[in-house]
């Protein structure tokens, strides 16, 4: 009796002479298509997630100082805090925004609302407020102009974040060093807008030590700089309604 060949040795190993089932030709797109889906997925619920948490902390409001107790300054748009110090209807400088995106910050034909918040700043020299000018941001030409994502309208001191972006295009929050660049005033713990000496820095009351240029722009956030070697307690401002 004749022994099985190699071959029929094999299929009757598998079971028969039935041929070995066949993998589906598609199955690595099917699996690719369901990982790119899943990938979509994720990546747009990371970014809603990321995106609401720069909201949040944008217009969050900033923990007391250590003079939130005192008496708050209420401020009123319109008016003017402090001694008027920089003169010209339109303070910023040659070296200032008269147009073009400085710092990443564009200047629009108008005011934008996905970031719509403010910040206060107060300028002390040799303990006697100096008024923030009105109209920093503010580029006009014959065209009718443009207007900063970050400006002032009046003397209050108030500065208005109105921007396109939750953030600048290159990251990170809109700081303090923005609003000098497009004043176009420098902002060194030496020189604050050509008034020279020793700066002492508040940021909502508390004392601050670190890059003035990085104070972030944050809602309701109250900034205070003293220039010189008579210091005052940073005041505590109350911003007007529904601002």
């Amino acid at each position: 009796m004749s022994q099985p060949s190699r071959a029929e040795r094999r299929r009757q190993t598998r079971g028969g002479a039935a041929p070995p089932p066949r993998r589906d030709p598609m199955r690595p797109v099917y699996i690719g298509i369901g990982v790119a889906i899943v990938t979509v997925i994720a990546a747009f619920v990371i970014f809603n997630w990321w995106q609401n948490r720069k909201m949040q902390e944008a217009v969050a409001t900033p923990t007391p100082g250590p003079n939130a107790s005192a008496k708050a300054v209420q401020l009123t748009d319109g008016q003017t805090y402090g001694v008027k110090y920089f003169t010209g209807k339109y303070p910023d400088t040659p070296q200032g925004g008269h147009g073009q995106t400085v710092d990443g910050v564009g200047c629009g034909a108008q005011e934008y609302s996905a970031l719509h918040v403010h910040t206060h700043l107060a300028i002390f020299h040799d303990g006697k407020q100096l008024a923030v000018p009105q109209y920093i941001g503010f580029a006009p030409n014959l065209a009718g102009g443009c207007l900063y994502w970050i400006h002032t309208h009046d003397a209050s001191g108030i500065i208005h974040i109105e921007a396109p972006e939750i953030s600048p295009p290159q990251g990170g929050p809109y700081t303090l060093g923005m609003v000098f660049d497009i004043w176009g005033q420098p902002l060194q713990r030496d020189n604050v807008a050509g008034l020279k000496g020793p700066v002492t820095a508040y940021v909502n009351g508390a004392k601050y030590d670190g890059d003035l240029r990085a104070i972030p722009l944050g809602a309701h956030q109250q900034i205070v700089l003293e220039i010189g070697a008579l210091v005052v307690p940073p005041p505590n401002y109350a911003f007007p309604p529904q601002e």
